[in-house]
C-alpha cells in the first residue's frame, strides 16, 4: 500500500470517528397553515431528513387548533418518508374520550412516539382551565397515554422554570410526576444560558430522575420574534445575545451567519460536558439547523462516506 493510500485510508477512518461521536439531533416543525407554508415545511423535511435525526415532532396549536393538521402532517410524514415522527398531543379543550381516540389513530397509523403537553389555552381564553371531562395536566394525559398503547412519550421540562409553577421545586416535582406517569424522556424549552441549564440537569439528578434530558436549542431567525417567545415560556435573553443582533434587521445574510455560529458554539459547549442529543425547534426552516449540525458533526454519513471513498 502506497504511503498516499494509507494517508488517505487514515483520513478516512477519523472522519468515521468523527461521525459515530456526532451527537444525536431531532427536530421540532408545526403544520402548515395554507399551501405556501406546506411547500416551506416539505422543503425543510427534505433537506433534513437527511441527517437522519432520532426523531421529528410535529407541533399542537394552542386550544388544539390544529389538530387536523397535526395529525395530516404527521401521517404524511410516516407514510412518505423514513422520518420518525412524534405527536405533539395536549389536555386542552378535549375530553379524554377524544384525546384517546386520536392516540389510538395514531397508533393505528404507524406512530409510536407523543410529546405529551398539557399545552396552551387559547388566544382569548383568560389561562387555563382543564376540560371538564378531560385530562387536567400534562401527567394525566401521560398517565392516560400509558393506558391507550405502549408509546414512547416525550415530556416538557423547564431550566429556568415554567412561567406559572408556583416555584423551581413545584415545576422540578411536577416533572417528576410525568416521568412517574410513563414519560421515558424530557425536552426542554429553549434557553440560552448554559449555565442554567447545567444547574437545572443538577438539581434533576439530585432529585432522582434519571431519564433522559435533551436540551431543545431555537436558533435565532428573527431577534424580536425570539424575545417574544421567550417573554411567554420563561426564558431569559442574555444582554451578550441581544448585542450580537444589534444593527442586523435589514441584514438577513450576516443576521444567519451570526445565529448559527452562536447556537453552534452554545450545543459545542454542552457537548463538551457530555450532553449527546440536542431537539431543534426549526419553525419549518432548514438553512440554520442544518449549518449547526454540520458545525457538530452531524451530517448525511451515507452519502460523504460514499464521496469519500471513491476518491481514495
Amino acid at each position: 500500500m502506497s504511503a498516499a493510500l494509507a494517508t488517505r485510508l487514515e483520513q478516512f477512518s477519523a472522519f468515521s470517528r468523527a461521525a459515530r461521536n456526532a451527537p444525536k439531533v431531532s427536530f421540532e416543525f408545526f403544520p402548515p397553515k395554507s399551501d405556501e407554508m406546506a411547500e416551506s415545511l416539505w422543503s425543510a423535511v427534505e433537506r433534513l431528513a437527511p441527517l437522519a435525526p432520532e426523531y421529528v415532532s410535529v407541533t399542537y396549536g394552542a386550544g388544539g387548533s390544529t389538530r387536523e393538521r397535526t395529525h395530516t402532517t404527521v401521517k404524511r410524514m410516516k407514510d412518505e418518508t423514513d422520518l420518525t415522527p412524534a405527536a405533539h398531543l395536549t389536555c386542552v379543550g378535549a375530553d379524554r374520550e377524544s384525546v384517546d381516540e386520536v392516540a389510538r389513530e395514531y397508533w393505528n397509523a404507524g406512530v409510536r412516539h407523543i410529546v405529551a403537553l398539557r399545552g396552551d389555552p387559547p388566544e382569548d381564553a383568560d389561562g387555563y382551565t382543564p376540560h371538564p371531562g378531560g385530562y387536567p395536566f400534562a401527567a394525566d394525559l401521560i398517565r392516560g397515554l400509558r393506558d391507550v398503547a405502549n408509546f414512547e412519550i416525550f415530556a416538557a421540562c423547564y431550566p429556568e422554570t415554567h412561567p406559572e409553577a408556583a416555584s423551581a421545586e413545584a415545576d422540578l416535582d411536577n416533572l417528576k410526576r410525568k416521568l412517574d406517569a410513563g414519560a421515558t424522556a424530557a425536552i426542554t424549552q429553549f434557553f440560552f444560558d448554559n449555565g442554567a441549564f447545567l444547574r437545572f440537569l443538577e438539581r434533576v439528578r439530585k432529585a432522582g430522575i434519571t431519564a433522559p434530558v435533551i436540551p431543545g436549542s431555537l436558533p435565532v431567525t428573527n431577534f424580536k420574534q425570539v424575545q417574544r417567545f421567550a417573554g411567554m415560556c420563561g426564558a431569559a435573553v442574555p444582554k451578550w445575545l441581544e448585542d450580537m443582533f444589534v444593527d442586523l434587521d435589514d441584514d438577513p445574510d450576516t443576521r444567519k451567519l451570526v445565529a448559527a455560529t452562536v447556537a453552534a458554539e452554545q450545543c459545542r459547549e454542552l457537548r463538551d460536558v457530555g450532553v449527546d442529543h440536542f431537539h431543534f425547534y426549526t419553525l419549518n426552516r432548514a438553512d440554520l439547523t442544518l449549518a449547526i449540525c454540520h458545525m457538530l458533526g452531524v451530517r448525511p454519513a451515507a452519502r460523504e462516506d460514499k464521496d469519500r471513498i471513491s476518491k481514495l
